[in-house]
């Protein structure tokens, strides 16, 4: 959860913008840059109790900045923002299906004049880049988030796509890989392999396999339900055969699904993002030679694979520019 504030006025030191990453508090300058951050641990809160736990924070927040006009409020949302209904689903917090996460904060901070705005974390990723990242000076771009799932913030032709039910950029379901199996139905074929869940749930599918041969490698010293993505990006560093199996595969799997994402809107860039994403940097050469095998040529030629220039910071900054630009 990423939450932005602008201010209608600055105080030299604290002025600025607040965002929320569903733990962690920040405040930022106008410009963008970051000037203080704080922890808030949602432990285990879930429907009203996180919309609450928003709320509380924002007037934390504004009674400890009094100097700070509070202009406008820009949120992003792990999920799907409905615009129509202005609600919003995120499968992460429980209890929040159509929650009217909007409404509540408007009624909350009891300010007629207050404009919110509430967006995805996809559009929220890629309107960061934009305004601050890699997207600088681009009509067309997507930010492919690697995350616990898998989602695209697509901009095209300098419009962000969203779709009549805002649900534009959900990739996780690519289909990427045959035969169908039911374990695609939660979470989609392209997530199942190459996200950060996908690729936990992929280690410790081989590690019960490797219950029949002597394996002994990195992954072996923790119990397997415990093992995460970031054990196995770890583990492969060191040269682990079940961790080198299970990112060659997601590698494969990044590359096929950037290889559709480049023929079917021909972008000038992919930018990758995410915290899982952060030690795979290291792998995008090899996630473009992928997609080569895979992506329309001319496309392919044309097109330039990246990280992420605000890496861990696209949501937030994105959330901050939706709040500005309400103001305009």
């Amino acid at each position: 959860m990423k939450i932005a504030i602008y201010p209608g006025s600055f105080d030299p030191v604290t002025s600025g913008h607040l965002n929320i990453i569903r733990r962690a508090a920040a405040i930022f300058d106008k410009a963008g840059k970051m000037i203080s951050k704080e922890t808030k641990l949602l432990s285990g809160a879930t429907g009203k109790a996180v919309g609450k736990l928003v709320v509380d924070v924002i007037k934390s927040l504004k009674s400890n900045n009094p100097d700070c006009l509070i202009e406008a409020i820009g949120i992003c949302v792990p999920g799907i923002v409905y615009s129509k209904k202005d609600t919003v689903w995120a499968p992460n917090i429980p209890g929040w299906d159509n929650y009217p996460l909007k409404g509540e904060i408007f009624l909350a901070m009891e300010d007629p004049n207050l404009k919110v705005s509430v967006e995805s974390d996809r559009t929220c990723y890629i309107l960061g880049e934009i305004w601050k990242g890699a997207a600088q000076g681009c009509e067309n771009a997507i930010y492919l988030a690697v995350v616990t799932g898998i989602g695209a913030g697509i901009m095209l032709d300098g419009n962000i796509l969203h779709g009549p039910n805002d649900i534009v950029g959900a990739t996780g379901w690519m289909a990427l890989q045959h035969p169908y199996v039911p374990e695609f139905i939660p979470c989609g074929c392209f997530e199942f392999y190459a996200s950060g869940n996908g690729i936990a749930t992929q280690a410790h599918r081989e590690l019960e396999s490797a219950r029949n041969y002597n394996y002994s490698g990195l992954l072996s010293n923790k119990p397997i339900e415990e093992i995460t993505s970031h054990d196995v990006f770890a583990a492969y560093q060191e040269g682990d055969e079940i961790a080198t199996k299970v990112l060659n595969k997601a590698i494969e799997m990044w590359g096929m699904g950037c290889a559709n994402l480049v023929s079917l809107f021909n972008p000038e860039k992919i930018i990758f993002g995410g915290g899982v994403f952060g030690p795979a940097v290291a792998f995008i050469d090899r996630i473009y030679n992928e997609a080569c095998k895979w992506g329309q040529p001319i496309s392919m030629k044309q097109v330039e694979f990246c990280a992420s220039q605000v890496q861990g910071e696209a949501a937030l900054l994105g959330a901050t520019y939706l709040a500005i630009s309400s103001l305009a």
